[in-house]
């Protein structure tokens, strides 16, 4: 068996585990725009990986702005687009706490990014600055869809979860663990380990990372702070027809956030 490491170097892998969901979540990125926000067709990607979102809107005719800091994840990403989808998708190397460009200032409709990227900003500082940066690229009603885990800080056990897809010949299985929560930290212990077997070949990839930690009472103050209102909340089952009822108890959570009208002065 060989041992790599860091899943980011290996998009092919990553995208056999989380790409299967793509034209759902699109689906519900397309509602989601015309039921709260503009409708418009000028997207922003946060953390836009191997581009597997990114391609799929494009090929619907919307307009990308991705940004990744990952070299590897946007070769990926540049190399599966089609010369016509390219004139549809700008992509580039930018942290998610510091991206910015003058020229796209209230320019986007819809901002996006649903698989937990957005916990990787290790402060509130850095959170903070990410989500007024991109409160900035939006049009006055744009939205920014975020979604994400909460934090159960009462857990006393280790979180395991397990996927198995096929790429080729091969198998790819996904196993996530997040340990117990450090509520002083606000961080908890995450490890992948992703196996892929096959006609010759045995690799065990497995990445090491912290993420932030939040509840729901810490989020809303967050997003408040940055300039931002919660319009709506979803699950990461992505129906439209099922926001999230008051009181309702579910940690995996989509927020479609709007500039709050006194946002300049946060």
């Amino acid at each position: 068996m060989q041992r790599l490491s860091d899943w980011y170097d290996h998009p092919e892998y990553y995208e056999a585990i989380f790409g299967t969901g793509t034209a759902r979540e699109m689906d519900f990125l397309l509602e989601v725009g015309k039921r709260h926000g503009t409708g418009g067709k000028r997207w922003l990607e946060p953390a836009c990986g191997a581009g597997r979102l990114v391609e799929e809107a494009a090929r619907r005719g919307l307009h990308v702005v991705g940004y990744d800091l990952s070299d590897k994840m946007l070769a990926h990403a540049r190399a599966r687009l089609t010369p016509a989808l390219r004139r549809r998708v700008k992509l580039q190397v930018a942290r998610m706490e510091d991206f910015f460009r003058p020229e796209l200032e209230g320019q986007m409709d819809l901002a996006f990014n649903l698989v937990s990227t957005f916990r990787y900003l290790d402060s509130e500082q850095a959170a903070r600055a990410h989500l007024a940066s991109t409160r900035r690229l939006l049009k006055p009603e744009g939205i920014y869809v975020l979604g994400f885990h909460l934090t159960e800080y009462a857990r006393q056990k280790v979180e395991a979860e397990r996927w198995v897809e096929t790429l080729g010949a091969d198998t790819v299985v996904c196993n996530t663990r997040e340990s117990v929560p450090d509520r002083k930290l606000r961080r908890s212990a995450m490890r992948n380990r992703l196996r892929i077997t096959g006609p010759d070949k045995d690799l065990l990839i497995e990445t090491h990372w912290h993420f932030r930690t939040y509840d729901l009472a810490q989020t809303r103050r967050l997003f408040r702070s940055a300039g931002f209102e919660v319009l709506e909340t979803y699950d990461f089952d992505y129906d439209i027809t099922a926001p999230r009822r008051r009181g309702d108890i579910r940690l995996d959570s989509i927020f479609v956030l709007r500039a709050l009208p006194d946002a300049e002065a946060c």
